[in-house]
């Protein structure tokens, strides 16, 4: 039984996150967008690079993010 490393997908500059599109359970294909972030009143979408499953959330709609913060756990 072989065991899984979960993918991370993280912040690429410090923003707000505008919207969530995804949770727990979520199946995820490469190029989906994930949530919505805000930046200098600019929308940057955060997509999925692999295909997989959302295992964690790790931040809401309203938190502020940091450049390299996780905001999601994908599993493959």
């Amino acid at each position: 039984m072989s065991r899984r490393t979960p993918t991370t997908i993280a912040a690429e500059m410090v923003a707000n996150v505008i919207n969530v599109g995804v949770q727990p359970g979520d199946q995820v294909a490469v190029g989906d967008t994930v949530m919505l972030l805000e930046s200098m009143k600019m929308e940057i979408p955060v997509l999925a690079e692999t295909p997989g499953t959302v295992v964690a959330v790790k931040v809401a709609t309203g938190d502020v993010v940091q450049e390299g913060d996780v905001l999601v756990e994908l599993s493959a």
